[in-house]
């Protein structure tokens, strides 16, 4: 029997009108109106696309949004000058530096310039130490829409096997870390990568395989279980058209419920975005948040 597939583009869709309605009373209620500041450096076209749907999400939901649009021969320091002037607008709430930067500027430099209370993908150290301890704090984006696919998919992660294939800073440590703690998932998790040894071994036990490696279809039928929650993280762009990082059309074969390429992860990331941006406006005016 086929997967059932954990639609994120739908998922998305349901946290969206949540966010609307929830916007909506800010604005009647305390006048307030969330921020978003976005800012790009050089010409990069997958990041003027990404920056132009977190626009169009600002748009949709009601969120203020300012693009500022930089040459890519702007100097660090003008680069962190701008980060400390949006650090002290009172109309942002969120700040979001787009990845990569032009060589000759220090990313780590600049993602650590932006203040905690405003780093709304979750990135700063502060945040992080925050999220590695179970404290409440913004959770980065990627992760943390996962976690609202599984709970929404109504997918049990206590005492459940799971393993994270991919240690990157931006998902598999977080999730890895995020789905171990008991009030968010209490879940027993391996972390995989390129130095694991026979990483089948390991995926085969899964009870919900996350795979975020950036290679095409690189999680084969073989190398799971029947009955597996599959989350892939993955797009890789090929002649034939976008992939993840699972071979999606035998692994679905044998999986209780897959995440779709496009259409899955993808979606959540945005919209998580537009979460913590809602969180930081309320902060901000002390009204009681959920993190």
């Amino acid at each position: 029997m086929a997967a059932t597939l954990i639609k994120g583009s739908e998922i998305s869709k349901q946290i969206k009108e949540e966010l609307k309605k929830e916007i909506s009373e800010l604005k009647e209620k305390h006048n307030l109106i969330p921020g978003l500041a976005t800012v790009l450096v050089g010409e990069d076209e997958a990041s003027k696309v990404y920056v132009g749907a977190k626009e169009k999400a600002c748009k949709d939901l009601g969120i203020h949004s300012e693009r500022i649009d930089l040459p890519a021969g702007t100097k660090e320091e003008e680069l962190l000058a701008l980060v400390e002037k949006l650090n002290k607008d009172p109309k942002i709430h969120g700040i979001l530096v787009q990845l990569p930067l032009p060589k000759h500027i220090n990313d780590t430099n600049v993602l650590y310039a932006i203040e905690p209370n405003k780093d709304v993908d979750g990135f700063h150290p502060v945040n992080v130490g925050k999220m590695v301890l179970g404290e409440p704090t913004f959770l980065p984006c990627t992760p943390h829409g996962i976690l609202e696919l599984l709970k929404r998919s109504s997918t049990e992660t206590k005492g459940a096997e799971v393993v994270v294939v991919g240690r990157s800073n931006i998902v598999g440590k977080p999730i890895a870390n995020m789905l171990l703690q008991k009030k968010r998932g209490n879940a027993t998790v391996t972390i995989c990568h390129t130095g694991t040894k026979d990483i089948a071994s390991h995926t085969k036990r899964a009870d919900i395989l996350i795979v975020a490696v950036g290679k095409p279809k690189a999680i084969t039928s073989d190398m799971v279980k029947d009955g597996v929650v599959v989350i892939d993280v993955g797009v890789n762009r090929l002649e034939t058209g976008l992939v993840g990082d699972v071979d999606f059309e035998t692994v679905k074969e044998k999986a209780k419920a897959i995440t779709p390429v496009p259409g899955g992860v993808g979606p959540m990331t945005i919209t998580m975005l537009m979460y913590n941006t809602v969180q930081s406006a309320k902060m901000a005016a002390g009204i009681k948040v959920e993190l």
